[in-house]
């Protein structure tokens, strides 16, 4: 959500003690999570201290060891990642959660968590969708820094991987983990940026022979300098490029990477500002944006605060991205099913449209079979049935079917 946040699903999760991983900065500068609760408690977005209902993690002792590192995802051999396309707007499609759900470490699939399936691909495939931001838990896919990954793991999200890419569609790799670590933020003492360098240095020689595969570095990093983010990020871009991989890394900013709050300072150094501070050797990279459209900006609610938020929030990032030649992409949007966010929603996929100059694309949050039937923003049909969302999705697919 926003897989985005501090506080989670519902908002309401997130003071229950299960937050999702979920939407972005909230206006007043805190966090914000999504309505309603998944069938699996979701991630806690953590800072030093914790956050009302957060749950305390057992001892490091007590986790489950790293194990093997797994086989390399087989992909397609194709040519660089990001060539021009042939239409504008070239990544258009969701979020598959799940396998981020949860407090408990490691967690057991099928009680704490839930993998996206194969049958979810085939259907947002058949809508037109072919780009996939996949959220996984870094504890649980390397249970100690610097140590080997999970066989298991990994093997599910190599295989989610393979089969989506093999269709033809994009997956971008998501560490669902706010920039933190069992709590701890990246960059500081005890989670040094080089800790998550070795991540993606990991993650890059596993999947750098896959070209559709992009590289998604962690989601909305927050109550952090927004300086000590960049460092980090740029420490995981260097690793990934040493390890000779050239796909797409999405980068996103500081305090929940709100497009909103993009020019703001509330959380530090404005990612307007810092964000011109990301190298990469090979100049590859998309600033990526969350943004919701309840009165928080973070997706705590299904009511929109007015028909044409999503393209006033989106204005200031758009200009950022046209003024300094960057790229940016959407990593999560979403609204409840009213006529105010449904004339919102609409409005704000024809505001990206004509930012297709500077937006290679967007991501709506989300689907995958543990959300259940209640959570307002899924996309994951009802016993075959489309939720309503996806009409207004749908208009827009229609091109990318080519791409595939």
């Amino acid at each position: 959500m926003s897989s985005s946040r501090s506080l989670d699903v519902a908002r309401v999760c997130a003071l229950a003690g299960l937050c999702l991983a979920v939407a972005c900065g909230g206006l007043s500068g805190g966090p914000d999570g999504e309505p309603s609760t998944p069938r699996f408690g979701g991630e806690g977005a953590t800072s030093g201290a914790p956050l009302p209902g957060d749950r305390l993690l057992p001892p490091r002792h007590a986790r489950e060891g790293a194990g093997g590192s797994g086989a390399p995802s087989r992909g397609p051999s194709e040519p660089a990642p990001f060539e021009p396309e042939a239409i504008p707007m070239p990544f258009r499609g969701v979020n598959l959660a799940g396998a981020e759900f949860g407090d408990v470490l490691p967690g057991a699939e099928g009680r704490d968590y839930e993998w996206p399936t194969s049958s979810e691909v085939d259907y947002f495939v058949a809508k037109g969708m072919n780009t996939f931001r996949v959220g996984f838990k870094w504890e649980r896919l390397q249970p100690s820094a610097f140590g080997g990954l999970v066989s298991a793991y990994l093997a599910k999200l190599d295989g989610l991987v393979a089969y989506a890419t093999a269709k033809g569609a994009r997956v971008i790799l998501n560490p669902h983990n706010f920039a933190r670590y069992y709590g701890d933020i990246v960059g500081s003492a005890k989670v040094p940026a080089s800790a998550f360098a070795d991540l993606w240095r990991r993650l890059a020689l596993l999947y750098g022979d896959n070209p559709r595969v992009m590289f998604n570095l962690v989601n909305e990093p927050n109550t952090m300098p927004t300086e000590q983010w960049v460092a980090a990020a740029n420490a995981a871009i260097a690793a990934i490029r040493a390890a000779g991989a050239g796909n797409v890394i999405h980068v996103p900013g500081n305090g929940w990477t709100g497009a909103h709050s993009w020019t703001s300072s509330y959380y530090g150094t404005p990612n307007a500002e810092a964000m011109l501070d990301v190298v990469d050797p090979i100049d590859n990279v998309l600033f990526e944006v969350h943004q919701y459209l309840d009165r928080s900006s973070g997706g705590e609610s299904d009511q929109c605060v007015s028909k044409t938020i999503g393209r006033e929030r989106l204005a200031g990032f758009v200009a950022w991205l046209r003024a300094t030649g960057k790229k940016g992409f959407v990593g999560e949007f979403a609204g409840g099913d009213n006529p105010t966010c449904n004339a919102a929603i609409a409005d704000m996929l024809a505001s990206m449209m004509e930012a297709s100059d500077v937006l290679v694309g967007w991501v709506w949050w989300a689907a995958g079979p543990a959300w259940g039937n209640s959570y307002p923003f899924s996309l994951h049909p009802n016993n075959g049935k489309d939720k309503p969302q996806m009409n207004l999705l749908e208009p827009h697919l229609a091109a990318t079917k080519s791409t595939l």
